[in-house]
């Protein structure tokens, strides 16, 4: 049985709720994690966690204020209420702007789960990471390696009310899954490594996440490529095509993308801690954001994504929506206060990453629709370039424009064929100079659903979980770099 549903927990908290406000909102977070790792063959101490507590907001006379509490006693949520309520009186008549609270919702989210946790007991999850951490280091020149699991359930409960007596309730169950590999070769003066997808393959979910990513069969590849880098030559330098692997484009996506269209950004309220962006609100409509060939979708409706959900924190109802069509950018990555301050047509992500942080915009799932290549065609019309897997560094400007990116592993293209593996590559652009050079994008038969688990922003600081999908994608004449490491 969960907290939630405990007997009488959710009366409660319904009972807590003031009605003599212009609105009030309690969103009550219940989490479990358990944390496992197999690393050198030995099996770390195991970690779980168990975080529980409400967040009470409260609009009333232009203001609005917060409270965030772990005490779920009918006096705790009571003072919750007065401090909210408190705050609501200091900020009236301060705000930045006078929004409007969200309209209630009614509805429930649940997880999609094929194999349930329960059929695999402990023993035989670390028995499973034993198995990887043995394949992983088989060869001596791996110096370190390791195998790990993460699993997170996640309950959600969103409680509204308003003056008029218009009542609002959501209730979310999530189960999320990140499995991770990781190998390090050395030899002389040269290390290398290779990682599972740069912990982005990870998802909701059962045991089935870990087969959906092929978690069973990646070690000895992972760590036969930390293995070939040590003796593979350095990326070449030069202005060439490339190739992006999906798991290097999440990471493209995610910072030239999604963080540059939140609404957030770009009415300033990130200045201060995460930048600003390059788009402003009249780009809308008009700009040509890339290439006609991308096609980009906020959609949390993705079955197994890692950021899925039927409505967003302040219980805005999820829906796919197209931000960039063909090219031309179209809607921005905002909620709907965002939305209202900004006159810019939005999505429903505004998100908080625990019960003691209250909802900021915050990218979802984000992906990059399939064209109609294959990757093979994609390669073949290459005649010098590279293809560049998983990404392992990344900088950006505060801007969210001008960038440079590593990545794990290379592979040199001449003439419509790889040729061999390059260490330390490299790529460097500016956002919408680099979408523009998109030249090819791969069909569905490339395209894996994939996740960032761990995007901060905020203050105070919120690390939340983002999922991103797409297929290969090629650009043209981008600046590539080798970096000895």
């Amino acid at each position: 049985m969960t907290l939630l549903e405990t007997a009488g927990m959710t009366e409660r908290l319904r009972a807590c709720l003031p009605h003599d406000v212009d609105y009030a909102s309690l969103r009550f977070v219940d989490e479990r994690s358990e944390y496992l790792r197999v690393r050198r063959d030995t099996v770390d101490p195991i970690f779980n966690d168990h975080d529980t507590g409400v967040m009470m907001s409260i609009w009333h006379g232009g203001g609005l204020g917060y409270a965030a509490t772990t005490d779920l006693s009918p006096l705790g949520l009571d003072r919750a209420v007065e401090t909210a309520r408190h705050w609501a009186r200091i900020t009236a008549g301060t705000m930045v702007a006078a929004v409007a609270p969200p309209d209630p919702s009614v509805g429930d989210y649940r997880s999609a789960v094929e194999i349930g946790w329960e059929t695999l007991p402990l023993e035989d999850r670390l028995e499973l990471l034993a198995q990887q951490s043995r394949l992983l280091g088989r060869d001596p020149r791996i110096v370190d390696w390791e195998a790990g699991l993460t699993r997170r359930d996640v309950d959600t409960l969103l409680l509204t009310a308003g003056r008029n007596g218009e009542e609002g309730r959501v209730e979310q169950r999530f189960q999320f899954v990140y499995p991770r590999m990781r190998a390090t070769a050395n030899e002389g003066t040269v290390t290398q490594t290779r990682t599972f997808g740069g912990n982005s393959f990870c998802g909701q979910g059962g045991v089935e996440v870990l087969a959906r990513f092929g978690f069973g069969d990646a070690a000895e590849r992972i760590a036969e490529q930390a293995v070939e880098l040590l003796t593979a030559p350095n990326c070449p330098d030069g202005v060439m095509d490339v190739i992006l692997a999906p798991d290097q484009m999440i990471l493209q996506i995610h910072e030239s993308i999604g963080h540059p269209l939140e609404l957030d950004r770009i009415l300033g309220d990130e200045r201060n801690y995460a930048g600003t962006s390059f788009v402003t609100p009249e780009m809308f409509g008009t700009f040509a954001y890339g290439s006609e060939l991308l096609n980009v979708t906020f959609d949390p409706t993705v079955a197994g994504q890692l950021a899925s959900y039927g409505y967003d924190d302040d219980g805005s109802p999820a829906a796919r929506e197209y931000l960039i069509k063909d090219g031309i950018l179209v809607r921005g990555l905002g909620g709907v206060m965002s939305q209202r301050r900004s006159g810019v047509d939005g999505v429903s992500n505004a998100r908080a990453s625990s019960w003691n942080r209250p909802p900021i915009d915050r990218m979802a799932n984000l992906n990059v629709e399939p064209g109609t290549s294959t990757v093979a065609e994609l390669i073949g019309s290459i005649e010098r370039g590279v293809y560049l897997h998983t990404n392992n560094s990344w900088s950006i400007d505060d801007s969210r424009n001008k960038f440079q990116f590593g990545c794990e592993y290379g592979q040199r293209i001449e003439n419509g064929a790889i040729v061999g593996a390059v260490r330390n590559p490299g790529y460097r652009g500016v956002s919408s100079n680099f979408w523009r050079n998109l030249t090819g994008v791969a069909d569905a038969d490339s395209f894996i659903v994939m996740g960032t688990p761990n995007c901060g922003k905020g203050e105070l600081n919120q690390m939340i979980g983002t999922g991103h999908a797409s297929p290969a994608c090629r650009f043209s004449n981008i600046q590539v770099f080798g970096g000895e490491a």
